[in-house]
């Protein structure tokens, strides 16, 4: 028999405002702690050295979060000119340093023009790739390069918000696999000094957005009844998906993993969210003959349930 895990079952998501120097690990698990939950996973790692947002899932929240990491980023970052390090941030060995050309903001939008849309990418040594079961950031740390294939990426927005003699601040919109600081490096190079990351912080993530996000210390300021309001539910992510209502005697046959036939018709989206007396069951397939197919159960009975609305 397997052991329970101790802890509520608590269902939703939290926006979290990490902190700098907190691993995306450790700001899931002092949230986590905050809530007694018993199952909680994050959206996708967010370095030690950046900062914003962050998604955490609890429950069976966390079936939705391997979706989210599909989803497109917005970043602001401040790129350091003129000093290359092994990490590709300022925490890492300084490897070489070259005088920075005299810059206009003409000249820098020209460069960043080139890095918009679908580009290659190499993602970077320090990074969590594996490599014959090892992450590379391991590799790297025994001094140890691997060569690395480049990735397709797309760049929806880079917008230079303002520069210094030594800086350059940056808004990013992008695309999932984009390596921000593999980014930087790639325009520092096209400037001709090389560049690395000084600060960075993640402002969106897919719909949400770090003005909605809730640092550590404001969560651990509220009350249990406060931090559970605090709960998205747990279909938010997928609101972009078709919605299909279904009788009891439909989701009682859906839950039980049978295929029922609807009088919906397919549409572009073959993937479509199910509910039955305004309670979200799960993702489904729509066929083309009109059957539904369960895809993926949600099993929202808990302690604590985000209020789930049609």
């Amino acid at each position: 028999m397997s052991k329970r895990k101790s802890g509520r079952n608590i269902h939703g998501i939290i926006l979290l405002d990490k902190r700098l120097e907190a691993s995306s690990n450790r700001a899931l698990q002092e949230v986590r702690r905050l809530f007694n939950a018993n199952k909680a996973g994050h959206t996708g790692s967010l370095d030690p050295m950046a900062t914003g947002l962050l998604p955490l899932c609890f429950g069976e929240a966390t079936k939705v979060s391997a979706m989210m990491l599909d989803d497109d980023k917005r970043y602001q970052v401040v790129a350091k000119l003129g000093v290359m390090t092994d990490t590709g941030d300022v925490e890492g060995k300084v490897i070489a340093e070259k005088p920075v050309p005299k810059l206009d903001s003409s000249l820098i939008k020209q460069c960043l023009q080139g890095f918009m849309g679908q580009i290659e990418q190499v993602p970077p040594m320090y990074s969590a790739l594996k490599h014959n079961g090892r992450k590379l950031y391991e590799l790297a740390r025994e001094g140890k390069v691997i060569e690395r294939k480049a990735r397709k990426i797309t760049i929806f927005e880079l917008e230079l918000l303002q520069f210094t003699e030594a800086t350059l601040t940056l808004d990013v919109m992008c695309s999932k696999g984009t390596y921000i600081r593999s980014l930087v490096e790639d325009i520092g190079h096209q400037l001709g000094c090389g560049a690395s990351v000084l600060e960075l912080r993640r402002t969106q993530a897919g719909q949400f957005k770090i003005e909605d996000a809730f640092t550590l210390e404001q969560l651990q300021a509220m009350d249990s009844k406060a931090l559970n309001s605090c709960l998205l539910k747990v279909d938010k992510p997928l609101e972009s998906l078709p919605l299909i209502a279904l009788s009891a005697t439909q989701a009682g046959l859906i839950k039980q993993g049978q295929k029922i036939q609807t009088e919906q018709p397919s549409t572009h989206q073959n993937m479509v969210r199910m509910y039955s007396e305004h309670v979200f069951l799960g993702l489904g397939e729509l066929l083309l003959d009109g059957k539904l197919v369960p895809k993926r159960i949600f099993n929202l009975d808990a302690d604590v349930v985000s209020a789930l609305e049609l």
